[in-house]
């Protein structure tokens, strides 16, 4: 039996102390806030998207950096294991759209609580308030931790699952990044990745909490088409948020010119929209064209658009002319904006970069570097797209760290 000291109380560390437990081992998990998995209770918008159930090779197809890395951990505790393992806990789930796995509740409450319950059963100690602030190694080997309260921390093996920099209220600051290179250990470029982003256009800040449901985005990068992904977006006060635009934000890099044309009706052409445009048309004969598009768009919209195809909002419908009918159907199915650029990493759903990889043993989770520590979770230089990817990695990564001390 070893004494095992896990830091970070996200689901990589809770995993990790799980696994640890369960092996035999007496394990104490750390966490620097007054709460565990702060970060796990407004995941997806409080409901918590525990994982996703596509199969394994599907899904690492969604995993962005360093998928090789990940398939042991990945075979050693997939997605059905982490389903059967919170619902075991007493949290039933649903599958929604995409594969993506909620709570049936849609509280992220009861997503923690099952792992609460496996803590308490496995007599895992934690320490709140417990922030890391030095790791004291002698001769690659970690002989104690100290924290911020000038407590002195010694086990016999360490397990880091600090995430990465992105939403620093909820502890994972990114702050112990620089005592990880202190100790020998190589990390990678930290980068926001998953962000919202600020577009350059006035007109969008005006639609702030409009939601877009099933639109087609491409993305251009100096006029050249890079990657396109169909689904919902927000339009918040500084730009445009949402699935298909988390998406988007990990292909814009450095300082070159991004724009992004929208189709707000991708199951029709251009031809069919026209054709429904006219129908449409017929149907509101009678009115001003600011009150013909309430079939099409949602209220809030309807303004923004009449301003941006520039045709008199009280110009009679039956008097809009064919030029001005085209003008519509490009600002519905080639709605462009530029991108100004990436809100701040501390806004970033997860991290891109961290711990390099190569230094870490991807059967174990254990540093190449140093003896007796490991590793998992963001905290790594690994990411994926949204859709429950990012906790799946963190959970399996955090089963195959403690089950390989």
């Amino acid at each position: 039996m070893k004494n095992v000291i896990v830091v970070g109380s996200g689901p990589a560390g809770m995993m990790a102390s799980i696994a640890a437990a369960k092996c035999g081992h007496k394990v104490t998990l750390l966490e620097a806030s007054n709460k565990i998995a702060k970060k796990m209770y407004i995941s997806g918008k409080g409901r918590c998207n525990v994982t996703n159930n596509k199969s394994i090779e599907s899904f690492l197809d969604n995993v962005l950096t360093n998928k090789e890395f990940l398939y042991s951990a990945l075979y050693s505790f997939t997605n059905e294991d982490t389903i059967k393992f919170v619902e075991d806990g007493g949290t039933k789930l649903k599958v929604e759209r995409g594969g993506r796995v909620f709570p049936l509740s849609n509280k992220s409450s009861d997503i923690i609580k099952s792992f609460e319950k496996q803590l308490n059963k496995n007599n895992v100690e934690i320490l709140l308030d417990s922030k890391v602030s030095k790791i004291n190694v002698n001769n690659n080997i970690v002989e104690s931790i100290e924290l911020l309260n000038d407590k002195i921390i010694k086990g016999d093996h360490y397990i880091f699952a600090t995430g990465g920099a992105s939403y620093p209220l909820t502890g994972s600051d990114g702050k112990l990044f620089n005592e990880y290179k202190r100790i020998g250990h190589t990390v990678t470029k930290l980068k926001p990745s998953l962000v919202p982003l600020e577009i350059k256009e006035k007109w969008t800040t005006k639609l702030q909490g409009v939601s877009i449901k099933n639109v087609n985005m491409i993305l251009y990068k100096n006029n050249k088409k890079e990657i396109s992904f169909q689904g919902d977006f927000i339009f918040t006060h500084f730009g445009v948020s949402g699935p298909i635009v988390l998406k988007i934000s990990r292909y814009i890099l450095g300082n070159e010119n991004y724009s992004i044309e929208i189709d707000l009706k991708p199951a029709l052409d251009d031809k069919e929209f026209d054709l429904r445009l006219q129908k449409d048309f017929v149907k509101y004969s009678n009115k001003d064209f600011k009150n013909s598009l309430d079939d099409l768009l949602p209220q809030k919209f309807i303004p923004i658009m009449v301003d941006l195809v520039k045709i008199d909002p009280n110009k009679k419908v039956n008097s809009i002319t064919k030029q001005e009918r085209k003008r519509i159907v490009e600002c519905f199915k080639h709605l462009v904006i530029n991108v100004k650029g990436l809100r701040p990493i501390s806004e970033a759903i997860v991290t891109s970069g961290g711990i390099d990889v190569y230094e870490i043993n991807p059967s174990t989770m254990k540093s190449k570097i140093i003896k007796n520590i490991s590793f998992a979770g963001e905290v790594m230089d690994v990411d994926a797209f949204t859709g429950g990817y990012n906790i799946q990695i963190a959970i399996s990564t955090g089963f195959l760290a403690g089950n390989s001390i």
